[in-house]
């Protein structure tokens, strides 16, 4: 087994991506409409982080036994040419969503359809809730990156799973944090979240794509490092 990257670009960057997905304003959205609408706000927003955060944990365990350490290098700092590839290109996608997402106006009809979504599951059975958390706020896209960077280190058991859970942790976090604010104080957590939602539709898509600027730097540097060694 190889060390950790010594330089921490390869930690750098997963933290980045588990930050990225943090900050998807799909997400995120998601999130907070699944605690502000309906009675139970409690109850919708655990089950809903439940599906989200099993999911998301299910996946890394499949990758752990399909995925493995194929992307690991001899020297962690030297990626392997085709991941080096995968990290430019990647870079570059990033950088086109964002181009395009910059240059695209707010749809509220899309807000309107999310909120239908979540209001629709607002009293539906437990499962139904978690199959909404499970196909609605987990990291979707950016997945393969967090994969891909865990993969580049060799980890052990131990590490995968520390690594993982850290990542998915880190996804879910603002919904989590949510969860144990409603428990310690319902009334006043619910309305912080009503203005947070009035914030995200305004300013969350500006900080998610910067985020995104620094998750493609990232990529770029370490497809380049491996690109030119």
């Amino acid at each position: 087994m190889v060390v950790r990257d010594p330089m921490g670009w390869i930690d750098t960057e997963l933290a980045l991506t588990a930050l990225a997905a943090m900050l998807s304003p799909t997400t995120l959205t998601f999130s907070v409409l699944a605690l502000v609408l309906g009675d139970r706000p409690r109850r919708t927003g655990f089950w809903f982080y439940v599906g989200a955060l099993g999911a998301t944990l299910a996946i890394g365990i499949l990758a752990a036994f399909v995925i493995g350490d194929v992307a690991a290098a001899d020297d962690p700092s030297t990626p392997k040419t085709w991941v080096a590839v995968l990290d430019v290109i990647a870079a570059l996608a990033i950088i086109v969503v964002v181009v395009i997402a910059a240059r695209r106006p707010a749809n509220p009809q899309r807000t309107a359809k999310m909120v239908e979504q979540i209001g629709a599951i607002t009293s539906a059975p437990v499962l139904a809730v978690i199959g909404a958390g499970a196909a609605l706020a987990n990291p979707g896209g950016f997945i393969p990156i967090a994969l891909k960077s865990i993969s580049e280190t060799d980890p052990s058991t131990g590490q995968y799973a520390v690594d993982w859970l850290f990542f998915s942790l880190v996804s879910l976090l603002p919904l989590g944090l949510a969860l144990i604010a409603l428990s310690i104080a319902p009334d006043r957590t619910v309305a912080r979240l009503r203005r947070a939602r009035g914030w995200l539709e305004r300013h969350g898509r500006t900080v998610f794509l910067v985020i995104l600027v620094l998750l493609a730097a990232a990529l770029m540097r370490n497809g380049i490092a491996g690109l030119t060694s």
